[in-house]
């Protein structure tokens, strides 16, 4: 009882919340890739190529892609404090218990790699974690200091790739993209040994990225969450702080010319286009937060967090659900609808399928403590099994 009590205190609906805000962001990046195999081609579609689907690719690269990743990212360190705080308030040995739960994070991941999605985030957090882990008790000045130079190193390195290398010689040709993103279409729809050797077949790849981009950047927002969490910045927000105005107005008009270069750039493919979005991205994600941190304090859209909070709640497992959902919708085991959704309605599906997650993330928490993966996650980290539902004295929901 004591371990329930220490966490419904510890718990800060405005970081459920934003979670929750990251998850759809993520998932209408993801979405993409588990539509078809030419986005992980880096090539499009020949079947879509008209006004509208252009428009929504360019929306999304400009609103959606590589912007929700370092919130979530941030939230990752942000949280991290909370699981510190709540160890030393129950008075349990937190590095068994986090060692634990990194182990745990990494097998979830590589079972999220080979069974429903390869382009897995949980491998690399898990990795990074422990980098976190071991820095721990730096001081917020060395966090910040690491945080700059790890980022910095990742925008420097993309630009020295840009001026002296020539990354033709390094890709396929447009023909051979394209006959790989058909081959990675036409695997999607075969049996489990085509979707799993599929998932496989991109692992040098995830792990190139998780080394030189994901990884780091990654590393960096776990030090500034991990600093934020110590000072418990989202801890007492009402929404009229001027700090929140002063980055947006900052963070929206730096960050969306960034977008708007790394759009016109190509987006992915290229790496000058990249570098720019990589050290612009945060500067809207900011914004993205001081704004819905403004919204949800307002007494009039104080709902958007009561929506958002529980789906962030249960953070992991909604994030596996989202694979597991694209699994049965575009592979053949279940519709076998791969190669046939357009920009549009790939994105409409992705709205769609977060706003049951909403519902459900809701209606679950009603009557249990933790989402199925937070469940098991729980119990590999306090090596016990966790009491799953509540009992009639608890409260129903929180906001």
């Amino acid at each position: 009882m004591t371990d329930q009590l220490v966490a419904s205190r510890s718990r800060v609906h405005d970081v459920d919340a934003l979670r929750g805000f990251a998850l759809l962001g993520i998932f209408i990046v993801n979405i993409t890739f588990m539509a078809s195999g030419y986005p992980g081609n880096l090539v499009t579609d020949p079947a879509f190529t008209s006004t509208l689907d252009d428009v929504v690719r360019g929306l999304s690269e400009v609103f959606v892609e590589m912007k929700f990743y370092p919130l979530f990212s941030f939230l990752f360190g942000y949280s991290f404090t909370l699981q510190m705080d709540s160890a030393a308030a129950a008075r349990t040995a937190f590095e068994p218990r986090m060692l634990r739960r990194i182990g745990g994070l990494f097998v979830l991941g590589v079972l999220h790699i080979v069974f429903l999605y390869a382009g897995d985030v949980l491998t690399t957090y898990a990795v990074a974690c422990l980098v976190l882990f071991w820095m721990r008790r730096v001081s917020d000045r060395t966090a910040l200091c690491v945080a700059a130079i790890l980022y910095g190193l990742v925008v420097a390195s993309l630009l020295l790739a840009t001026a002296f290398m020539d990354a033709s010689a390094l890709l396929p040709t447009t023909a051979e993209a394209q006959a790989n993103a058909e081959r990675a279409t036409q695997a999607m729809l075969g049996g489990w040994g085509e979707i799993i050797g599929e998932h496989l077949d991109g692992l040098g790849l995830l792990v190139l990225q998780a080394l030189t981009l994901q990884g780091p950047t990654a590393l960096a927002m776990f030090l500034l969450g991990l600093v934020a969490g110590r000072r418990k910045l989202l801890t007492h927000v009402h929404g009229d702080e001027p700090i929140l105005r002063r980055i947006q107005l900052i963070g929206f008009p730096t960050g969306l010319a960034g977008s708007i270069l790394f759009a016109i750039g190509g987006g992915t493919g290229h790496t000058l286009p990249v570098a720019i979005s990589v050290a612009t991205a945060p500067l809207l994600t900011a914004a993205y937060v001081a704004t819905l941190l403004r919204v949800m304090h307002s007494a009039r859209t104080s709902f958007i967090r009561s929506a958002l909070a529980p789906a962030g709640r249960i953070a992991l497992t909604n994030y596996l659900a989202q694979s597991a959902i694209g699994l049965v919708i575009f592979t053949s085991k279940g519709f076998a609808a791969a190669g046939t959704f357009s920009p549009l309605a790939t994105m409409s599906t992705a709205l769609l399928v977060f706003t049951l997650q909403l519902v459900v993330s809701a209606l679950w928490l009603r009557w249990f403590r933790y989402g199925p993966a937070e469940w098991t996650l729980r119990w590999i980290t306090n090596a016990h099994r966790p009491t799953w539902r509540k009992t009639p004295s608890e409260p129903l929901n929180q906001p």
